[in-house]
């Protein structure tokens, strides 16, 4: 099994690529489900996830041509309908074959999902959805089977708030029979950049973005290319390490525009950010300064940066209080920088955080992707090496990170 070895110490400088992001690829590509033509993406990302995306569709009979960050998906001969569990069990983002699936060919098999850890993320709300725009769903042998002649428009209300729910039901919806509204819908960027490509397909889409979203259902779709947005949390998750570090560097190919929560926190912690275009530059001097953080849905601060943020407390100024509200089971990295020498006490969904000048590296273990960050910066920040452990999380959701750490003068390289 494959670790990271990181030597701690060292400030991060210089400039960085921003990869796409991975949170907005996946539905794009289930996308290529919903036409015939062919949808050329750029901008994806070389991750585990997106190669296991690209398996589960080409075992579905999608073509798929592929270079470097770019892809071209032909779904004209679709031939399996069914997201068998071996795919399914380490990328929870499978399920977003479910829509597309339904509404183009009428019917899909789709095992019910797996991924991180991190606690509970029913699919009831993707099924309740699809049931009200006709489909029959049974659930059988752990797999989720969904028929139905053609789905036709309805008012769908979210009872929680869900981003793959959104994604799914938007494209179900666009080849549905009359008129979709889903009200308290997710506001994330990554379900705006799905509807901006599903529109430059021919679907019609208003409202993405707010937490109304109506879509009018149409015969069929076309091929397009499009570019998928950059990795916010990617973005984020270097920019803390910059600010932990005490170091300055600039993103490109980055969008400040959905990074305003996290820009907010590092300003308070101390750090100088500036932007211009897709540029974004932190420097900090001196100690961060501890802040306080409360995870909720976009535009708030983001739950998948919450990990991130704890390590950074971890060596700040002062005391902090962390609070997750999104997930039940997203403390886990709590006890492994707690082996850094972190001083960290929780209590149900709230961790306190009394920051020290420095940890001290050990061997640690990741347990779900962004904890595996966090991690990851602790060690940048802690007194000798660090070795984090089952890294094949950090593979899942950052592209070649350990090279672009190093790139950044960190002291870090993977190992067996």
């Amino acid at each position: 099994m494959q670790k990271l070895a990181i030597q701690g110490g060292y400030r991060l400088n210089g400039e960085v690529q921003i990869s796409g992001a991975k949170n907005a690829a996946l539905p794009i590509m289930c996308a290529s489900l919903l036409t015939a033509d062919e949808l050329h993406l750029s901008n994806l990302p070389d991750m585990h996830d997106v190669k296991t995306m690209v398996m589960l569709l080409q075992q579905m009979g999608v073509r798929v041509d592929s270079s470097v960050q770019a892809a071209t998906f032909n779904a004209a001969k679709v031939d399996k309908l069914e997201a068998p569990y071996d795919m399914v069990k380490t990328m929870r983002a499978a399920i977003l074959v479910l829509g597309p699936l339904l509404t183009r060919f009428g019917e899909a098999r789709v095992s019910l999902p797996g991924g991180c850890a991190i606690g509970s993320r029913p699919v009831d709300l993707h099924i309740k959805g699809l049931q009200a725009m006709g489909a029959e769903i049974h659930i059988e042998h752990g797999y989720i089977h969904a028929t139905a002649k053609r789905l036709h428009g309805a008012h769908i209300c979210f009872d929680l708030i869900s981003v793959t729910g959104t994604e799914n039901l938007m494209m179900a919806a666009v080849l549905a029979d009359g008129i979709t509204v889903l009200e308290n819908a997710a506001r994330e960027p990554e379900v705006v950049d799905l509807a901006h490509c599903l529109i430059a397909m021919g679907a019609k889409i208003e409202g993405a973005g707010s937490d109304k979203i109506t879509i009018a259902g149409v015969e069929k779709l076309h091929g397009a290319s499009y570019a998928v947005m950059p990795d916010r949390i990617e973005s984020g998750t270097f920019l803390v390490a910059a600010a932990a570090t005490g170091g300055h560097i600039t993103l490109t190919g980055a969008r400040a525009d959905t990074l305003d929560s996290v820009l907010d926190k590092l300003r308070e912690t101390g750090a100088k950010i500036e932007v211009a275009g897709d540029r974004i530059s932190l420097s900090m001097s001196g100690r961060p300064k501890a802040v306080n953080v409360r995870t909720a849905p976009y535009p708030a601060f983001p739950t998948d940066m919450q990990a991130q943020f704890m390590a950074l407390n971890c060596i700040a100024e002062g005391s902090s209080i962390v609070i997750e509200t999104i997930f039940e089971n997203r403390f886990m990295h709590v006890q492994e920088l707690q082996r850094l020498g972190a001083s960290i006490e929780v209590e149900g969904n709230t961790a306190v955080i009394q920051g020290c000048p420095q940890l001290e590296g050990a061997t640690v273990m990741a347990t779900d992707l962004r904890a595996s960050a966090s991690l990851v910066i602790a060690g940048m920040v802690s007194q000798g090496e660090t070795i984090v452990d089952r890294i094949y999380h950090l593979d899942r959701g950052y592209e070649h990170i350990e090279a672009k750490l190093s790139a950044l003068g960190a002291k870090i390289r993977r190992t067996n």
